[in-house]
């Protein structure tokens, strides 16, 4: 039995050496370590359209490292220089919602996901080893003992285009990852720069009520003196009651920004408070063709169907290799009592494809590269068709906020003016000059209006029309 015993141990061990395991796996960084935001030039965020009919490489392709080096253009130049020390920054806020906002930390746990996948495609399968005994009882004797091993080798490099699969999930997860950041930035911005308006208007709307406010009184002093019918008390109050609710309704929009802020960052509760930056700093010209082509370019909604269409090219490698046989092996060594001789097998086991040629896996992959292929020009032509309802909308505000700033508010101003003269002159009454200034008051707040229309509108563009961070995510 010393015999047997030492022959089996050293059996085994060969068999250990020769089952030998795949290289130790990339350690990819925890995307949680990873800092939310930086800045890389643009030509290193731009995404490369590629040919639908390009050979894939066979070899292993790693997943990209993007995510460890760092996050591109997810932060634009500021649009409004802004000082910290007079209030609340958009910055500020941006850092808190990259940090809390749930759908972040999501996408992030969905890449580290793809990432434990990676290393568990890649590994063998693990050998096994017993005890086998045979024509035991014969004669009264134990008959033939001892231990097998056995191990199944993965042929035609299965195992590494499995990895190669998963490299492309994990680009596509990356992407995804990149474009809730983006979501959640655009949501700040939009929510940021309503809460601005909305204190304008609410400084303009308390200016609108103080003046109606007096017309209500000098109406009344008019109506005592019976120099006016009670149909002017009564036109003067209602236009008091409007503007009450001109304030309440801006009021009621700062309250639901801060609501809204308070959701994107993570439901911490920001209380309301002063925000830096004026919304009549007009952003930069937009340009329908450079605008469509930069959101093409660094959308990744493109660079995640590009990675899609990639993970379907190996899917098809990997599934014309199916059909190549595993080798199923197993070594045996055993002592036979009754002739006290040491006994050593060898069984290999290959499956013959002879019905099952993975017909059906082939045609269903290549069919998957028609769709990952068909879907980037859907994608593309998505953007486009958001982008042109998006412009339009911008178009329009700035062209009524050039406007209003440019010609009607100078007139509005001037004609203010004017009747503010003549009132003092004792050409035109009190209740005119209140109108007047009613009339500029409503312009302003009019022009208001037309910049809260433009900066949604800008700030969806900037954002590489991604919003909604807190939308059920598309699986």
């Amino acid at each position: 039995m010393t015999q047997f015993n030492s022959y089996t141990i050293w059996l085994l061990a060969l068999l250990a050496g020769c089952a030998s395991a795949p290289s130790e796996p990339a350690v990819f960084p925890s995307v949680s370590t990873l800092p939310p935001v930086a800045t890389l030039p643009a030509e290193e965020s731009t995404i490369k359209l590629v040919d639908h009919n390009e050979e894939t490489p066979l070899e292993v392709q790693q997943p990209s490292a993007l995510l460890a080096e760092a996050t591109p253009e997810l932060l634009a130049t500021p649009l409004v220089e802004e000082s910290s020390s007079d209030g609340l920054t958009v910055e500020a806020i941006e850092q808190l919602a990259l940090a809390n906002n749930p759908a972040v930390g999501q996408a992030s746990a969905k890449v580290r996901a793809l990432r434990g996948k990676y290393v568990q495609v890649g590994l063998p399968p693990n050998p096994t080893v017993g005890y086998a005994a045979s024509e035991i009882g014969q004669d009264g004797l134990a008959g033939q003992e001892g231990a097998y091993a056995g191990q199944e080798f993965i042929t035609a490099g299965k195992l590494d285009k499995n990895r190669a699969i998963v490299a492309a999930e994990i680009d596509k997860a990356e992407q995804i990852y990149r474009a809730t950041q983006r979501r959640v930035l655009t949501d700040v911005r939009r929510s940021y720069y309503r809460a601005l308006v909305a204190q304008q208007r609410i400084d303009t709307a308390h200016t609108l009520l103080h003046a109606t406010g007096e017309a209500v009184k000098a109406s009344q002093d008019l109506l005592d003196a019976e120099e006016i019918p009670l149909a002017g008390l009564l036109q003067t109050e209602v236009e008091q009651q409007n503007a009450e609710i001109v304030l309440r309704i801006a009021e009621n929009e700062l309250t639901a920004a801060w609501q809204q802020l308070s959701a994107v960052v993570g439901d911490l509760d920001l209380p309301p408070q002063k925000l830096v930056g004026d919304p009549k700093v007009l952003p930069g010209a937009l340009d329908w063709d450079e605008t469509l082509a930069r959101i093409t370019m660094l959308s990744p909604e493109m660079a995640a169907a590009m990675a899609e269409l990639s993970r379907s090219r190996r899917a098809l490698t990997r599934a014309n290799v199916e059909p190549v046989p595993d080798v199923d092996t197993q070594f045996m060594l055993q002592y036979d009592n009754s002739t006290n001789y040491t006994i050593g097998g060898i069984q290999a086991t290959i499956p013959l494809p002879l019905w099952n040629k993975n017909q059906g896996g082939i045609r269903q992959a290549q069919a998957e590269i028609t769709v990952a292929s068909q879907n980037i020009d859907r994608v593309a032509l998505d953007i486009k068709n958001r982008l042109a309802t998006t412009f339009r909308e911008y178009s329009n505000a700035r062209m009524q906020a050039e406007t209003y700033a440019k010609e009607i508010l100078p007139r509005a101003r001037k004609t203010f003016d004017l009747v503010q003269r003549g009132y003092s002159l004792g050409e035109v009454g009190y209740l005119d000059s209140l109108a007047a200034q009613k009339t500029y008051i409503q312009t302003n707040l009019s022009y208001l209006d037309a910049l809260g229309s433009l900066w949604q509108s800008y700030m969806k563009i900037d954002g590489l029309l991604l919003e909604g961070s807190l939308d059920q995510p598309a699986e």
